[in-house]
């Protein structure tokens, strides 16, 4: 069963009763999934449920209350064809919000500030006539816009910006997990287990950067709880991203998620967005700051190439 990753993606919902043929059964309300064309069938469902959730001696499926919905796809995706894509360009997706001048990025911190050092106009009759050239000067906390959280963002004496490998935050193999539409606003393991996530960029995409610009994006922001980023450790992530402001719940001081993730090397950007023209599976994820010393954080230019 392959997916797409069209606008127009359908999803059937549907609830289920199994009996075993050794007695006892399960059910399965509200339960969602990805298909192709425009319907499915009760035994393809069927089957499909038995495969999944690896049922053994099963007797008889019930199909009910069956709907076909239109929703973007949650699992695997069919990855694109290259092949005959002779445009670089047209493989990239930038994955970072634009920052503007006097844009607020993080509640309580300094508005960013972008100016002039040397204005063209200063520059007059420094240069030949008609040559001038600008300078700009931007004043920010380093952690503004889309930002990359290295060890010792939350770890004295652990790597900064500066010691990160280029090939821990550049060329990484990526997976997108969709959580939009999720009720409330933790990510639990439970959310992330249907996903290999060793040696990836795990990207999570809530639908919550579609708010950036607006004083609701800091509102009821999604995050991870303890025990997804324990998951996430243990299942071997190399770097963690999401579409809110703080991977973790600001309302919590101890910082679970940044406190796991980064004492494991696991490095976390946030912030990030255009995760929905992503395809779950298929390409490469990159998060390149500046090479600063001293650093914790630092704003990056994030994409993702697809191959």
């Amino acid at each position: 069963m392959t997916d797409s990753t069209s606008a127009m993606d359908k999803r059937v919902q549907f609830d289920f009763e199994a009996d075993f043929s050794n007695g006892g059964g399960i059910q399965g309300q509200g339960f969602r999934l990805d298909i192709d064309g425009d319907d499915i069938s009760d035994q393809e469902l069927a089957d499909y449920i038995i495969k999944d959730l690896r049922l053994l001696m099963v007797g008889t499926i019930r199909i009910l209350n069956k709907q076909i919905i239109q929703e973007r796809h949650k699992r695997k995706t069919t990855t694109t064809n290259t092949t005959n894509t002779t445009n670089l360009r047209s493989k990239l997706i930038d994955l970072s919000h634009t920052i503007m001048n006097g844009m607020e990025t993080y509640p309580g911190f300094p508005k960013l500030q972008i100016s002039d050092y040397i204005s063209y106009e200063d520059s007059k009759g420094l240069y030949p006539p008609g040559v001038t050239f600008h300078i700009g000067r931007v004043d920010m906390v380093a952690n503004s816009g889309t930002a990359i959280d290295s060890p010792a963002h939350r770890f004295a004496g652990k790597s900064d910006i500066a010691e990160l490998p280029i090939d821990s935050v550049a060329d990484l193999d990526g997976v997108v997990i969709r959580l939009g539409g999720m009720n409330g606003r933790a990510i639990t393991r439970q959310a992330l287990g249907a996903f290999n996530v060793r040696d990836r960029a795990v990207l999570i995409e809530t639908g919550h950067g579609k708010l950036w610009g607006n004083q609701s994006y800091f509102n009821d922001h999604p995050y991870l709880t303890q025990d997804a980023a324990e998951y996430l450790r243990e299942e071997g992530a190399v770097l963690v991203a999401i579409d809110s402001f703080n991977i973790d719940n600001t309302d919590d001081p101890h910082r679970p998620a940044h406190t796991i993730l980064l004492d494991a090397g696991i490095l976390i950007v946030e912030n990030i967005c255009n995760l929905e023209q992503l395809p779950i599976e298929g390409f490469r994820f990159s998060a390149v700051p500046m090479k600063l010393q001293g650093m914790s954080a630092f704003p990056v230019r994030a994409w993702a190439k697809m191959f």
